[in-house]
């Protein structure tokens, strides 16, 4: 592990990338990667757990340097930063990456805009500055999969704050040597783990990664010393947070060639990504088949293993819980339950006999050797029948722009009822125009 020099390597990248090394695919995910963002924060800034960390973050006090999305204050870059990233996982509807097994848009977007408010830093800087972050989360991800999920990590809160600080640092202008530093910055503040999963703490870490990465930024700017081998050094990160160390995979091309971001997968069901694919099935069957949900004997969901630790809270009784439920998430599609709104994760549905009765006859089989996120089901009926459905949320869109014109309609149903259509209208087409924007001021106060 001594002889490796992946921290410098992800730092050379993440410094050295400039806009033009990035293909229009790449650039069209990632403005779609900051409307979703966009969507997701003002949406979740209402929620009880962004309002408890706006709290404490205006008692603090501070310099009104960065906007509170959807909240119309302003506070300090960090402080905005952290509240901004809590309120963009608040729901848990914001995208993922599967090499990260997390979220590295929320993760890194948070520091990065509060910072280029702060900076007056123009769209195309920031756009740049974006992608360095998320492919070094993912980058980092890649190198300590799949034994540092599995060990209870959230990777989100742990990797994605190596993809705040090389974001806030590309942002910067960090060279490779001061980049490097902030990784170990960084390292030293990285921190999550799993078994907060379906509490106000989950969002939290989306806040904290971004607000540490940030940190880790500035300071390495300042001068503050570090370890530039974080990653690869005996008791470094690698070495104490995971089983694996994969150095080709860290280094290496991301899955099908290109960037990273390219495999953004976005999230149109409201709750856990790995119930996405059930959700899938569920709904394909309701409506592919007619089924009455009293019709039902017994439905059986096969899923990868691993999801028993991530969402498989078997009798949620609050609406965070449910979106960490295989078993009720299941129910509710085979209910024709909205699972894109946001509002049906509540604690009525989670307690409707109902819908707990579906949920009784659904069971949850764990197995090896499919993808994290396949997932199969299938149903007794009184009937005689048998009916099943399988699908595979993890494969990425081929179409960008069609992939576009769905992040826009969430949008705009995420945005519109808080901030109002025209406002939302011209934020939308902000984002969507990022690289043209010559301060990302302006676009802020629109998400204000």
């Amino acid at each position: 592990m001594a002889d490796t020099e992946v921290t410098r390597t992800l730092a050379r990248m993440a410094s050295g990338l400039a806009i033009d090394d990035i293909d229009d695919d790449a650039r069209a995910v990632a403005r779609q990667c900051l409307l979703d963002w966009f969507g997701v924060t003002i949406a979740g800034a209402s929620e009880p757990c962004t309002r408890l960390v706006a709290e404490e973050a205006e008692d603090q006090g501070g310099h009104p340097q960065a906007t509170l999305v959807g909240l119309g204050r302003k506070l300090a870059s960090r402080q905005a930063a952290l509240v901004n990233g809590t309120a963009s996982h608040a729901h848990d509807y914001d995208d993922v990456n599967m090499t990260l097994s997390g979220h590295a848009t929320v993760a890194v977007a948070g520091g990065l805009l509060a910072l280029a408010e702060k900076t007056g830093a123009s769209g195309a800087e920031v756009l740049t500055a974006f992608v360095a972050g998320y492919e070094t989360a993912c980058r980092v991800g890649a190198l300590v999969m799949p034994g540092h999920y599995a060990m209870g990590f959230h990777s989100t809160a742990t990797a994605g704050t190596f993809g705040a600080a090389a974001a806030c640092g590309r942002l910067l202008g960090l060279d490779e040597e001061r980049m490097a530093r902030a990784f170990g910055i960084a390292g030293t503040m990285a921190a999550g783990l799993k078994s907060q999963f379906g509490t106000d703490c989950k969002p939290f870490h989306a806040g904290r990664a971004t607000e540490a990465g940030l940190l880790a930024a500035t300071m390495a700017s300042r001068g503050f010393s570090s370890r530039g081998d974080i990653l690869d050094c005996a008791q470094g990160f690698a070495d104490t947070h995971s089983k694996h160390f994969n150095p080709e995979a860290a280094t290496g091309p991301a899955p099908g060639g290109g960037f990273h971001v390219r495999n953004n997968l976005f999230k149109y069901h409201a709750a856990c990504y790995l119930t996405h694919a059930g959700i899938e099935c569920g709904t394909r069957l309701r409506t592919g088949e007619t089924l009455d949900p009293a019709d039902i004997v017994s439905a059986t969901l096969r899923v990868e293993k691993g999801a028993d630790r991530v969402c498989n809270i078997p009798a949620p009784k609050t609406g965070l819980e449910t979106k960490f439920s295989l078993r009720m998430t299941a129910a509710f599609a085979l209910a024709g339950i909205d699972t894109a709104g946001m509002a049906s994760y509540n604690e009525a549905n989670a307690t409707d006999a109902r819908l707990n009765a579906i949920r009784e006859k659904v069971g949850v089989d764990l197995v090896s050797g499919v993808p994290s996120t396949w997932s199969e089901i299938v149903i007794e009926t009184r009937d005689g029948r048998r009916l099943s459905a399988e699908h595979d949320s993890g494969i990425p869109a081929d179409d960008v722009a069609a992939q576009g014109h769905r992040i826009a309609h969430k949008f705009d149903m995420l945005a519109g009822p808080v901030i109002g259509g025209n406002r939302a209208g011209a934020l939308k087409a902000a984002v969507m125009a990022i690289e043209d924007q010559p301060s990302v001021a302006d676009l802020m106060q629109l998400a204000a």
